[in-house]
């Protein structure tokens, strides 16, 4: 009995020793004082330089929550105030973050040269939904040289706009889940999946590697066929997920809501939902992109059920709907912004007309968001004030 009670006391007293260590607030601590934190607590700190209204040299934010548990080796990101820019820096950037976001609409990707092709500018079909690969890694070098860089959908709908000052934020969707989007050509000797590179994330993941600032990104809207490799599927949505992809609904069939049924509704959207809650559960949006961007109307008997809706028993909520669209939507921090029917452009060349590409750009030209290179604050000329959103609670500053 005696050695009984030993052996508890000793389990009882190894196991406060293992007590988690839980997080404390590091914001009025200096760079000297986080770094002995982190190496008493085995954390690799990355210090990352942002514009604020706090004082110079503050800390702004902690990856870590004060309270979180942390463990051996966790990554802490700590952002660091270089203060606030003055009116004149702001406006010789011309930040304006209420201006448009271009949220580009791709579907195919073919392994084409342009010039084989019976149309416009790397067009594979007449209405341009269809491109070749050539002209996607043009498309990409003009948004980047442009001074565009990608955010995520889920980012943007939600006000958290991560790009450096100067620069835009532009959206990349993908709809259809065509094979030709990440195409496996086998696997490797460990198993996992060999991607073409000619595919669409073969040329995403080749511009990552050139342009390591782009924040490369892009979003994969797929039906009940996923990416039809049914053989890869599962790896390819966990794959996509674990590398800085996202993936949502584009219905089972690619329904045109407009002659729908309530019933078929909830059955197209939330079998979809199913179907990625089985392989990649809860790492995927919950966002659908519009098959044909119907209905067209929000007022259709469909759209609240395309919102939230019943399927085999379980609820789904959509948290915004993109529509086939034809020029650069709002900002999220416009008072006009919608996320449940966001407007797309179509990725495509027509010489410069009907909302093509080049058409779009050149209308942004005038009017496009431009960073202040802080997610927490909301940087306009003075004559926006009214027109702001802020549902974040931002900081709003006017210059």
């Amino acid at each position: 009995m005696k050695k009984y009670l030993i052996l508890l006391l000793v389990l009882f007293l190894v196991g406060c020793g293992k007590s988690a260590t839980k997080m404390k607030d590091l914001s009025l601590l200096n760079k000297s004082e986080i770094d002995a934190y982190a190496k008493e607590n085995n954390l690799s700190v990355t210090y990352k330089d942002v514009y604020s209204t706090r004082e110079k040299g503050s800390v702004v934010s902690q990856s870590i929550k004060e309270g979180t548990k942390i463990s051996k080796n966790d990554e802490l990101i700590i952002e660091i105030s270089l203060g606030r820019l003055t009116d004149e820096e702001y406006k010789k950037k011309e930040v304006n973050e209420l201006g448009r976001v271009p949220v580009m609409m791709y579907h195919g990707i073919h392994n084409k040269k342009s010039s084989e092709t019976a149309y416009t500018g790397g067009n594979v079909d007449k209405d341009g939904y269809q491109r070749t690969a050539e002209a996607f890694r043009k498309d990409l070098e003009f948004y980047y040289e442009s001074g565009y860089r990608m955010i995520r959908l889920e980012d943007y709908i939600n006000g958290k706009i991560d790009v450096e000052l100067g620069y835009s934020p532009i959206i990349i969707t993908f709809d259809d889940g065509l094979e030709n989007n990440i195409k496996v050509t086998g696997l490797d000797k460990d198993g996992n999946i060999i991607i073409d590179p000619n595919s669409a994330i073969g040329v995403l993941e080749e511009f990552k590697k050139k342009h390591p600032d782009a924040n490369v990104t892009a979003t994969f809207f797929v039906t009940g066929d996923i990416f039809n490799q049914e053989e890869y599927n599962e790896k390819i949505l966990k794959w996509l997920v674990n590398n800085g992809y996202d993936v949502g609904n584009h219905t089972w069939t690619h329904v045109n809501f407009k002659n729908a049924s309530i019933e078929t509704t909830q059955k197209e959207v939330g079998s979809v939902y199913e179907l990625l809650e089985k392989y990649i559960p809860g790492k995927y949006v919950n966002i659908v992109a519009l098959p044909y961007g119907s209905p067209g109307v929000k007022t259709h008997q469909t759209y609240p059920y395309i919102l939230t809706g019943t399927y085999n028993g379980k609820t789904y909520h959509t948290d915004a709907c993109l529509r086939v669209g034809w020029e650069a939507d709002y900002s999220p921090f416009s008072q006009k912004f919608d996320k449940e029917f966001i407007k797309r452009i179509r990725a495509y060349d027509n010489n410069g007309n009907d909302f093509d590409i080049e058409y779009n750009f050149k209308l942004l030209e005038d009017n496009r968001y431009i960073s202040d290179g802080n997610q927490k604050t909301i940087v306009i000329p003075s004559e926006y004030k009214e027109y702001v959103s802020n549902p974040n609670n931002l900081d709003v500053i006017t210059y």
